[in-house]
């Protein structure tokens, strides 16, 4: 199921490219899935890792993604992905309540996300300088305030025990970026 998932991701992103690279699309979701294997958790979820763009960045659907992987993997999927229609904003603040109130499964799709996300930007950060912040569709200090909000948020409601240590990356990254 999981090398489907991968195949899946790759035809859907075929011919993206990342936003502030030229690297293939393809690469971040396969890094999201490759942490959430890495840190142990179940198909459904890795497959998540590698289908959580396909609904908001291609011309696939939910019903696709669950025809093809089921309701469970579909239900991760619908629970990350963006409502295109709202503003930047509007989407950021419903991804940052769902991270604080999702279920945890959700929430170790979302912050592996949001973690490559912010390692990608890091290291563009280096290479671009504050050219960066132009390739995106907020700046520095709303991105600050977002990825803020997501390392404030993404350990409610879990137990010690729950948290996967990538959690921890994403808050060190966090302050690396944003300080």
């Amino acid at each position: 199921m999981k090398q489907a998932a991968k195949h899946f991701a790759a035809k859907a992103h075929e011919g993206q490219t990342r936003k502030s690279s030229n690297d293939p699309y393809i690469t971040h979701p396969i890094r999201v899935a490759e942490q959430l294997e890495e840190a142990g958790f179940s198909d459904e979820i890795i497959c998540a890792g590698y289908l959580h763009d396909v609904v908001e960045d291609t011309p696939y659907e939910i019903e696709d993604i669950e025809e093809a992987f089921g309701i469970r993997v579909a239900g991760l999927v619908s629970a990350h992905t963006e409502d295109k229609s709202k503003t930047w904003q509007e989407r950021k603040q419903h991804t940052i309540d769902t991270v604080k109130y999702a279920a945890k499964e959700v929430k170790y799709l979302i912050v592996a996300d949001k973690l490559d996300n912010l390692l990608s930007m890091e290291k563009e950060y280096k290479r671009q300088g504050d050219a960066l912040w132009d390739n995106f569709n907020a700046g520095c200090e709303l991105q600050k305030w977002y990825n803020e909000s997501i390392a404030e948020n993404m350990g409610v409601g879990l137990e010690e025990d729950e948290v996967p240590s990538y959690f921890q990356e994403f808050s060190d990254a966090v302050e690396r970026m944003f300080g």
